[in-house]
């Protein structure tokens, strides 16, 4: 696996990797926006297969927040997304003191990982998460502190 900057380059590529992980998919567009937003940045993971996830991140104020993580299902309990989260906490590091995400509280296999790379349940954020024919769902805040 090789883990790479995406570039505009790679926008239509993120968005059907995004689109296989979750039932409300970003657009291009929208993944675009928040990775030229000041401080974002977005993390590729890659086999010879092609786009396998990534990771989108911003840092501001000496913060850090992952704003989503996917990862495509055949590729999933492969570390995919722990190599990910790790070298967006190594490169946020370098001018963040921490990093923030929000996790549906329904989502244990999210919450596993996000635990076993060291962060910390932090909040609750009530109904947070939409669903389709179902009642909302709370999300879980984590923080990780990096560099201490």
């Amino acid at each position: 696996m090789n883990l790479r900057r995406a570039t505009r380059a790679d926008a239509d590529a993120l968005a059907r990797v995004h689109a296989s992980a979750f039932d409300s998919p970003w657009s291009a567009g929208d993944i675009l926006r928040f990775a030229e937003d000041p401080g974002g940045f977005v993390l590729a993971a890659e086999t010879e297969t092609g786009m396998t996830g990534f990771i989108l991140c911003r840092v501001l104020a000496g913060e850090a927040e992952i704003l989503t993580l996917a990862v495509r299902p055949e590729h999933r309990r492969r570390g995919v997304a722990r190599d990910l989260v790790e070298a967006a906490a190594a490169l946020a590091g370098l001018t963040a003191a921490a990093m923030f995400l929000e996790v549906a509280d329904d989502n244990p296999p999210g919450l596993a990982l996000y635990a076993g790379a060291g962060f910390s349940r932090v909040g609750r954020r009530a109904g947070y998460y939409a669903r389709s024919g179902a009642a909302a769902v709370d999300a879980i805040v984590m923080r990780r502190a990096l560099n201490s």
